[in-house]
């Protein structure tokens, strides 16, 4: 089976006309879920894990059921593009779901952080979508500071993680991160680059730390689309940006190694 030529738009699902075009499918109403990543040539990071996340969350505000949304991923997996770099999103409204076909944006390899603490406007911080405009008017603030990501702090100043990712960080030869039990959300690269950690005998701890406490240490911000991305300064506050030592391996390992071919047509 061939794959029709790809352009960007929302398709809309339903179980008897599959995926169709619907540009304005579900046009204003609020997003429930939602869930994205990286397809470069085919190939997918976790794409069974962003599934599980998906089904997961839609069944936490009475989405579709299980068996449903298995439909759609088996018919959204077979429109995902084989060629190219694209960024796709599935969505649940409360009257749809959808696929939104986005070319990638530009990937970045290092990222620069505001360093002023943002406290956390999320009102479902352990389910992405809702608060993806709160977040994403939270982004431009920081770019408009000067840098490309924002940090979520709680109310005792302990770093959550960032705007669009989560917030790794080493403290000797110990991978850090913040605990479950903290307000965050279960990102899927975090979970990869977790589960290596531990196959190589790498120790993993959570911490709480502060802004403060991430001085001079090397810190990753790491997510679907970009994958591992150290920071390289810290804007507008008095920490440095510690060395990223181990972070070319490990990106290597991430853009090269994890990827998994989407299934054949």
């Amino acid at each position: 089976m061939t794959q029709q030529a790809v352009s960007e738009g929302v398709l809309a699902w339903s179980p008897r006309a599959g995926l169709r075009p619907a540009e304005d499918a579900g046009a204003g109403e609020p997003l429930l879920v939602a869930d994205s990543w990286l397809v470069r040539n085919g190939r997918v990071r976790g794409l069974h894990r962003h599934r599980e996340r998906f089904v997961r969350s839609c069944g936490e505000c009475d989405g579709p059921p299980a068996h449903r949304l298995l439909e759609f991923w088996r018919d959204m997996t077979a429109a995902l593009p084989r060629t190219g770099e694209w960024f796709p999103r599935v969505e649940l409204t409360p009257h749809h779901v959808r696929l939104r076909l986005r070319h990638a944006p530009p990937l970045g390899s290092a990222v620069e952080v505001w360093a002023v603490g943002q406290p956390d406007p999320r009102a479902v911080p352990r389910r992405k979508g809702p608060d993806l405009d709160a977040l994403a008017r939270l982004r431009s603030r920081a770019v408009e500071a000067g840098a490309q990501e924002a940090v979520l702090v709680g109310p005792a100043g302990v770093v959550l993680e960032a705007a669009t990712t989560s917030v790794l960080w080493w403290e000797g030869d110990t991978l850090c991160l913040p605990p479950p039990r903290l307000p965050v959300l279960p990102g899927v690269t975090l979970a990869l680059v977790q589960e290596r950690a531990e196959r190589l005998g790498i120790r993993v701890a959570h911490r709480e730390r502060t802004l403060a406490d991430l001085a001079d240490r090397e810190v990753w911000l790491v997510n679907a689309l970009h994958g591992i991305r150290p920071v390289t300064r810290w804007v507008g506050g008095p920490a440095k940006a510690g060395a990223a030592v181990r972070a070319p391996e490990w990106r290597k390992w991430l853009d090269e190694k994890a990827p998994e071919s989407i299934a054949p047509l």
